[in-house]
C-alpha cells in the first residue's frame, strides 16, 4: 500500500486544513505496516497558479513544513517533501498533457468555480492543473489517495489519464489509484458563514481558527464566531437548518472523540454563551502543543530544509523507474 497526498503551502494551515485533511494523514502514518509507505508533500509547483513573490513562496514551503511536522507527520516514517525538489513532476506532466483531453479539463468544476467570468484571463496553468496532480499520483505508483468532496472529480481524471495511457502505448505502466475516504472526516465551515468552507482566502481572519492562534485568539475567534440565539436541540437532527450551530457542534465532536448527537444530549437546552466558552476550552487544549511545536521550529530555515531535501532524494529516487518508463513508453527514450 502507498498513499499519497499533497497541500498548497499558501499560508498558514488553519482548522478545516487539520480536521478534513491532515490528522487523518498522521492517522494514516501512524497505522502503516512496514511494507507501506506514505508520501506527503507541498505542493508548491501547483502554487504558482496564485501569483506571490519569491520571498513569500519561500516562506511558505517552510512554514508549511514545520507546521505538518507539528501536527504529527514524522519525517522519519513518512517522506515528506516539496514538489519543486522533484522535477520529475514537471516531466511526467508534460508526458501526460498528451494524453489528457481538452474535453475532460473543460468539465472540471475547480477551474470553473477559480476562473468565475475571467476565464480568458486565468493561466494555462490553472486550467491544466489537474494533469499535474495526475502526474503527482502516478508518479509514485499510488495505490490510495485520500480525497474529500472538492478532489473527486480530479482523482477520477487521474485514473483516466493512467488508464488511457496504458492503453494507447500497450503498457501496464500506471497503477489506478483508489480512494481513501477517511473513516472520520470533518467539513469544517467558515466561522462567519456556515455556508461556507473555512479558507485560507477567506479576506477575514476572524472566519477561521489558524494552528498558529494564540490562546486568547482561539477564545476570542469562538466568542465573536456567528450563532443563532436558540438553545441546542436534544439531538443533532435539530441542527439541518442552523449552519453556524451545527459547525460548532462538529467541531467540538471532532476534538472530543464524541458525535454530534453526543455533543446536544450533553448541551442540550443550553444557548451559545455556554456552549461556547467550553468548545473554546477544548480547542485551546488541543492546538497549544501544535503551536508550540510549530513556534520552535518555523524560524530553523537550515533544519527544515534539511528535512525537505531529505524527503525529496527519497521521493526522486521512488519516481526515476516510473519516469524512465514513461518516457520509454512514448518512445523519447530507449
Amino acid at each position: 500500500m502507498r498513499v499519497l497526498s499533497g497541500i498548497q503551502p499558501t499560508g498558514n494551515l488553519h482548522l478545516g486544513n487539520y480536521l478534513g485533511a491532515i490528522r487523518n494523514w498522521v492517522r494514516m502514518q501512524d497505522e502503516m505496516d512496514s511494507e507501506s509507505q506514505c508520501f506527503f508533500f507541498l505542493a508548491d509547483m501547483h502554487s504558482i497558479t496564485v501569483h506571490e513573490t519569491r520571498e513569500q513562496r519561500l516562506r511558505n514551503v517552510r512554514e508549511m513544513a514545520a507546521a505538518l511536522i507539528a501536527a504529527g507527520i514524522d519525517p522519519d516514517r513518512s517522506v515528506l517533501f516539496n514538489q519543486a525538489r522533484v522535477p520529475a513532476h514537471a516531466e511526467l506532466a508534460w508526458l501526460l498533457n498528451g494524453t489528457a483531453r481538452i474535453g475532460w479539463l473543460n468539465r472540471m468544476t475547480q477551474f470553473k468555480d477559480k476562473a468565475g467570468k475571467d476565464r480568458e484571463g486565468k493561466s494555462v496553468g490553472l486550467f491544466v492543473y489537474p494533469v499535474l496532480q495526475a502526474a503527482d499520483v502516478l508518479l509514485y505508483q499510488a495505490t490510495h489517495v485520500p480525497v474529500g468532496e472538492d478532489q473527486k472529480q480530479h482523482l477520477e481524471l487521474a485514473r483516466d489519464i493512467a488508464a488511457k495511457f496504458n492503453t494507447d502505448f500497450g503498457v501496464d505502466l500506471f497503477t489506478i489509484p483508489d480512494p481513501i475516504i477517511p473513516k472520520e472526516t470533518a467539513r469544517i465551515m467558515s466561522l462567519r458563514d456556515g455556508a461556507s468552507k473555512m479558507s485560507k482566502s477567506d479576506p477575514s481572519d476572524m472566519s477561521r481558527i489558524n494552528l498558529t492562534d494564540d490562546d486568547d485568539t482561539i477564545v476570542q475567534k469562538i466568542r465573536k464566531a456567528k450563532t443563532d440565539p436558540e438553545p441546542l436541540p436534544e439531538t443533532a437532527a435539530g441542527l439541518e437548518d442552523r449552519a453556524e450551530a451545527k459547525n460548532l457542534v462538529g467541531i467540538f465532536a471532532s476534538f472530543t472523540g464524541g458525535t454530534p448527537d453526543s455533543v446536544c444530549a450533553q448541551f442540550v437546552g443550553q444557548g451559545f454563551g455556554a456552549f461556547k466558552p467550553a468548545l473554546a476550552e477544548v480547542l485551546v487544549e488541543a492546538l497549544r502543543p501544535i503551536r508550540t511545536r510549530f513556534e520552535a521550529l518555523k524560524d530553523d530555515e537550515a533544519a527544515l530544509d534539511a528535512i525537505l531535501i531529505k524527503g525529496a532524494e527519497k521521493a526522486a529516487t521512488a519516481a526515476e523507474p516510473t519516469l524512465r518508463a514513461a518516457y520509454g513508453a512514448v518512445g523519447l527514450m530507449r
